[in-house]
């Protein structure tokens, strides 16, 4: 625990708010962020013994006094704050790192990788929790860990997600159970290069003994390159062979010790990629002694992560998906191989000066791209490159509105933008509900 002790929490977005909370009654706390229009949530922290600055210039308000800093996952490497603190050797460390020490004796299941640990760490929960086990779902996924450590008790189960962003600043954190969905080259801009990013994600990995368990993709050979050495017991899914995978994908179902326990027909969300969410969701299942009969129920019953590859409706013969979580262009290709029908592709986004060339072997089925947003004028310059008609809008109201007029009966309308959000919205979350309000609207 952190007690006594003088705190600089730098920015004020949910995990920020929630150490600030679970910190001041036993300590001096600052939280500083560039802005916010909260004035409820300023005067709720004011009244907890928070010091709030608002403030461009977050630097000036922090010298040596304080003995930690405690680092949006957002908030870039670079930031001076970050850089003066590495100079003092104060700690910048995470949230997730604070509210590991506030936990009683808890099992940890960390999960993280490039795409598909939303859809996994969700997976895990609802089979613990379909099996009556004493689960909490915490980190990424939206719930701060340090705003549910009064609800945790001893001999509780944690299923946490885990981004690139809060491993890269984890020290005493560990799990009991590890998952790495995958691995591929994504928020280079935070990073600056892979192998930075790949750095701090084996910090899934820190602490582990060889009496943990580390849950990986066969397929992924980064992935298997980078865990050689790594003491935990490792065991293996596989989407494309059976060798050396304890559980594997055989192209009509999942088979686990030779048998076929589930059969694509009992699995409502389709797709390789959802395969494999599922099939490292069921290795650590099968650590709890779950049964296939729970397993087979929470498979039928689970549509799937809101804003991932998440059907919206039909309307006069088209489909929608909104799959605005799809920051990246691995997100989008995974999104792409789902379909063998028409597609119109909405892309756009915040641009981080990344590469659409991964896209070309997976455009097959793609009849027109409608882009937006800063990257538009590079989406049409790759999509004239392909020969594939090209829409060019401003926002994603227009593109949506552009897609289902250029759609017809039997096509399907993708929002898969292969983009950070943040240059018209808050968050992929903001940018999704957008796009299934303007859908809905089509009725």
């Amino acid at each position: 625990m952190i007690k006594n002790k003088k705190v600089f929490v730098l920015g004020m977005g949910k995990s920020g708010v929630s150490v600030a909370k679970l910190l001041a009654s036993d300590n001096e706390v600052l939280i500083t962020d560039i802005k916010c229009d909260d004035y409820n949530l300023i005067k709720e922290l004011e009244n907890l013994g928070v010091s709030v600055v608002i403030t461009q210039n977050q630097s000036e308000v922090f010298d040596s006094s304080f003995d930690y800093v405690i680092k949006n996952p957002g908030i870039k490497l670079d930031h001076p704050v970050v850089i003066r603190a590495n100079k003092l050797n104060i700690p910048v460390i995470t949230e997730l790192e604070v509210g590991y020490m506030y936990l009683p004796k808890v099992k940890i299941i960390g999960i993280t990788g490039s795409n598909g640990k939303t859809t996994t760490t969700t997976l895990i929960y609802e089979m613990l929790k379909a099996a009556s086990l004493p689960v909490h779902l915490a980190g990424n996924i939206g719930i701060p860990l340090c705003s549910i450590i009064d609800k945790v008790k001893d001999g509780d189960i944690l299923v946490i997600e885990v981004s690139s962003h809060q491993l890269v600043n984890l020290d005493k954190f560990k799990c009991d159970i590890s998952v790495l969905t995958n691995l591929s080259e994504v928020h280079l801009d935070h990073f600056g290069t892979y192998d930075n990013y790949k750095r701090a994600k084996m910090k899934i990995f820190n602490n582990q003994t060889d009496k943990d368990l580390a849950v990986l993709n066969k397929n992924d050979a980064e992935v298997v390159k980078l865990t050689k050495k790594i003491p935990a017991h490792k065991v293996y899914f596989s989407s494309e062979s059976s060798d050396n995978a304890d559980i594997y994908f055989n192209g009509r179902g999942i088979v686990y010790n030779d048998i076929e326990v589930v059969n694509v027909s009992d699995i409502r969300v389709k797709g390789v990629h959802n395969y494999e969410n599922i099939m490292a969701a069921m290795l650590v299942a099968f650590e709890f002694g779950i049964t296939m009969e729970v397993i087979r129920e929470v498979l039928d019953n689970f549509a799937g992560v809101p804003h991932r590859l998440e059907f919206v409706t039909r309307i006069h013969g088209r489909d929608f998906y909104n799959d605005s979580k799809a920051t990246n262009v691995n997100s989008t290709i995974t999104a792409l191989k789902s379909f063998d029908n028409n597609v119109v592709l909405i892309l756009g986004g915040l641009d981080r000066g990344h590469s659409f060339e991964g896209l070309k072997p997976y455009l097959g089925h793609v009849i027109n791209i409608v882009c937006y947003g800063e990257t538009k004028n590079r989406i049409k310059k790759f999509a004239d490159e392909c020969q594939i008609d090209v829409t060019v809008t401003d926002n994603l109201e227009e593109a949506t509105k552009a897609a289902y007029n250029i759609s017809s009966e039997g096509e399907t309308v993708l929002l898969s933008p292969a983009c950070a959000s943040w240059d018209q919205y808050d968050n992929f979350e903001q940018r999704g509900d957008e796009f299934k309000k303007i859908v809905e609207g089509f009725r």
